[in-house]
């Protein structure tokens, strides 16, 4: 039985991607195991949002270039993003890689890898060197997303409902690398997530690149309603289903209907991450952002009125081409203002064919490592004041499973998204419990389940 090992880089659509391609392997009987030198079959999937992560994966490929010489019948690949944006180029300075397959192709993975482990086992030793490249657009690619790999007691899933994104932000190589907007059906999305949770699933996320966005230039509105609120009502109405989550918003999705939504739908969870980028309209400008950082102050406002004790959560980046002083100090006077439950703070990374990575006056990494640290220092603060807010308060969690930082205890997510560690038996992972916050301590909350168990 071969067997294989997959390496995820960046956000949560490359997991979700790389849980279909494992799912199809495992359906063919190979095995998946957690070591690449245990396995015939190494697949890094692959992320280009930001540089480090191109230059993590190319580094990992690199050493394995040690194990292709020992074990020459081992295929390697690149998957995803890094491998759309790049395509063959990838093979030059690494002759070991057998597949590059690009984000419109997950589907097809599992049959070039049979091909490339039977051109690898039938081929003379003298015979040319031989590679797969695939990163050609595939009409109605999004219909390919199906089933997905789970680990046993599951608790928690992403169901990906579009590809792609439209709006073009001048730092962003997505729509390069994921392609055009291209949504998926609603009963298909449905049957997906309810086929999840028959298998014991209890929250789910919907992923998009704009996930609000969702079918808006394929499905039409009904009594009112958006085609992601008809979604999101659609997948709540699933017996079974615990908590429904969504993840990455843009502030422009987010009209009436939606924020009626979050003030109706039980299931839904109180968490939105919206992320911000900057806190200077001169900046969202340059950015291609659509919004002011009035327009998002205001909306801030009005989801936190449409339910009471709501997570909000963001990304920022700094340090983008032209941001002064003044414009840095707007986002910072603007995160103090919205007091943010966390922030993914990202220091401007210029990526190739990108809009902004051609724009003059780029930053000096040193100021960009400056602004980075004393945001940072601001959002820390905010998150440990969330912390501290819930010491002494009974909280729902979702276990999901051991904690990875300590294995001893149990770790799970409060409908807030966050984290809680605690004591208990391992048969609790998957099952929604009470806990007592008795502590707070950076991200993370430490506490007793209620009830004895």
């Amino acid at each position: 039985m071969p067997k294989f090992f997959i390496k995820t880089y960046g956000c949560q659509m490359n997991q979700r991607d790389s849980e279909q391609v494992a799912h199809s392997l495992v359906t063919r009987g190979y095995e998946r195991v957690e070591s690449e030198h245990e396995a015939d079959v190494v697949l890094l999937n692959t992320c280009s949002v930001r540089d480090m992560a191109d230059q993590k994966a190319f580094g990992k490929m690199g050493m394995m270039g040690r194990v292709a010489k020992e074990r020459p019948h081992v295929v390697f690949g690149f998957l995803g993003c890094m491998a759309q944006a790049r395509g063959a180029s990838l093979l030059k300075n690494l002759p070991h890689v057998d597949l590059v397959v690009g984000t419109q192709k997950f589907h097809r993975v599992a049959d070039y890898v049979e091909d490339a482990l039977e051109k690898k086992q039938n081929r003379a030793m003298d015979d040319p060197r031989f590679s797969i490249v695939d990163i050609a657009e595939e009409r109605g690619s999004q219909e390919t997303i199906r089933e997905q790999q789970l680990a046993p007691r599951q608790a928690t899933a992403f169901v990906s409902i579009m590809q792609g994104c439209n709006m073009h932000c001048t730092f962003c190589i997505v729509p390069q690398t994921r392609g055009a907007e291209r949504s998926r059906s609603i009963d298909e999305i449905v049957r997906e997530a309810r086929e999840l949770v028959a298998r014991g699933v209890k929250e789910v996320t919907l992923l998009g690149q704009i996930v609000n966005l969702y079918g808006r230039h394929e499905f039409p509105k009904r009594n009112g309603k958006s085609p992601f609120v008809q979604l999101l009502e659609g997948v709540h109405e699933i017996d079974g289903l615990k908590r429904l989550r969504f993840t990455s918003p843009h502030p422009i999705g987010f009209r009436d209907d939606l924020i009626d939504t979050i003030a109706r739908l039980p299931k839904l969870a109180e968490h939105i991450h919206l992320p911000l980028q900057s806190g200077s309209n001169r900046i969202l400008k340059a950015m291609h952002r659509t919004y002011t950082g009035q327009k998002y102050v205001d909306l801030v406002r009005r989801i936190r009125q449409a339910h009471d004790g709501i997570a909000i959560t963001t990304d920022i980046i700094v340090g983008f081409p032209g941001e002064t002083e003044d414009d840095y100090k707007q986002t910072r006077d603007l995160v103090q203002q919205i007091q943010f439950d966390n922030a993914f703070i990202f220091r401007y990374s210029p990526r190739r064919d990108t809009p902004a990575a051609e724009m003059l006056e780029q930053i000096e990494e040193r100021v960009k490592e400056e602004r980075n640290q004393d945001l940072l220092r601001i959002v820390n603060e905010s998150a440990r004041r969330a912390g501290e807010r819930l010491v002494g308060r009974d909280v729902e969690v979702l276990c999901e499973g051991p904690s990875k930082t300590n294995p001893a205890r149990l770790m799970g997510r409060t409908r807030t998204n966050k984290i809680v560690v605690f004591e208990g038996d391992e048969k609790l992972a998957g099952e929604i419990l009470d806990v007592r916050i008795q502590r707070a301590n950076g991200f993370s909350l430490y506490g007793t389940p209620v009830a004895p168990v």
